[in-house]
């Protein structure tokens, strides 16, 4: 069976995210857990987007949690953004995304590892 192809899309903003991951420096990719991902699994694959540059990478696991500080207990903030060593630094960048907060708070946030 093919695998499915999810399409996550990073803004313009975000490009450093975008080629953290390309690069293979952010190994754990991140979203508020709205109806949206729930669909995803192991071994499908994300086709992460930025502006016109596209890249694909395969699920290795999917874990999803209640909040930020639950997932937190499995992962380093560090693994999620290597550019963040701090919960506080993880949870403010969280809280700079747009009606993130509410999201998070609504659904919980869902960790995909690539």
């Amino acid at each position: 069976m093919m695998p499915k192809k999810h399409i996550l899309l990073i803004r313009a903003v975000d490009r450093a995210v975008y080629d953290l991951i390309k690069s293979d420096k952010k190994k754990i990719e991140t979203r508020a857990a709205g109806p949206k991902y729930k669909n995803i699994k192991k071994g499908d694959i994300l086709v992460l987007k930025c502006g016109k540059d596209r890249l694909e990478k395969k699920v290795k696991r999917v874990s999803k949690f209640k909040s930020v500080s639950g997932m937190l207990q499995k992962y380093k903030p560090s693994q999620i953004d290597p550019r963040t060593k701090m919960a506080n630094e993880l949870k403010a960048m969280y809280d700079s995304f747009p009606g993130y907060k509410e999201r998070l708070r609504k659904y919980g946030v869902i960790a995909f590892e690539v």
